[in-house]
């Protein structure tokens, strides 16, 4: 079974972009790399479901702090066996969010910190009793939160189908978030977590990666 890596942070921190550029240093060292990104918009009714509450529909149903949280963990349980599959045919696979992202975001809809009960009740939900696995290691991706919220508003401008939904049009939460995120790594919550800014070098930690598969 391969490398296990969970890729985390705010909406617009640039999650996508490092992964692209991990990929593409990991392959070219000869590493079987793949990836997934959650939630699998498009992919996954409960996905699907979570977005479209986010920009109104569904009545009250994003007021339920838990009830998305919910919807998003059906989405990666419902991915057990993509994943499963993943991880057998490659040495590494890079996760474009994972639970942290629902353990987070909802800590900052409650006003909670890392320690509330809202933390734990995801992580025993998602790890727990839908038995998804712990990655090998999270990495935070931790910029600034104006940052992450100027490039999301940009990209919502050149591209319609990613315009901002409630959590990302919501500064404070946002900050929030971030706030509960460095909590998450700090506490290694589910395992070892690394911290990643804008002004490192995607190319050392590609090597670093594939150091670890040994290659």
């Amino acid at each position: 079974m391969g490398v296990f890596i969970a890729v985390e942070g705010l909406d617009g921190a640039g999650k996508r972009t490092l992964i692209e550029k991990l990929l593409t240093g990991l392959r070219d060292s000869g590493v079987r790399a793949g990836t997934l990104a959650f939630p699998r918009y498009g992919r996954s009714v409960h996905a699907d479901l979570a977005a479209q509450a986010l920009r109104g529909a569904h009545g009250d149903l994003a007021a339920s702090i838990n009830a998305m949280a919910l919807l998003f963990a059906l989405d990666r349980a419902d991915a057990r066996i993509e994943l499963s599959n993943l991880l057998d045919a490659n040495d590494l696979v890079i996760l474009d969010r994972y639970v942290a992202s629902n353990a987070a975001y909802s800590a900052a809809r409650a006003q909670q910190s890392a320690d509330g009960e809202i933390v734990d009740w995801v992580g025993e939900l998602e790890f727990g009793r839908f038995a998804l696995p712990v990655p090998d290691a999270q990495l935070l991706l931790d910029v600034p939160t104006e940052v992450a919220a100027d490039r999301a508003r940009r990209r919502g401008e050149l591209d319609d189908t990613r315009a901002l939904d409630a959590y990302e049009r919501d500064g404070g939460l946002q900050a929030r978030t971030g706030a509960v995120y460095r909590q998450l790594a700090e506490r290694d919550w589910y395992g070892p977590w690394w911290i990643y800014r804008s002004d490192d070098d995607p190319s050392a930690l590609a090597a670093r990666l594939a150091e670890i598969v040994g290659r």
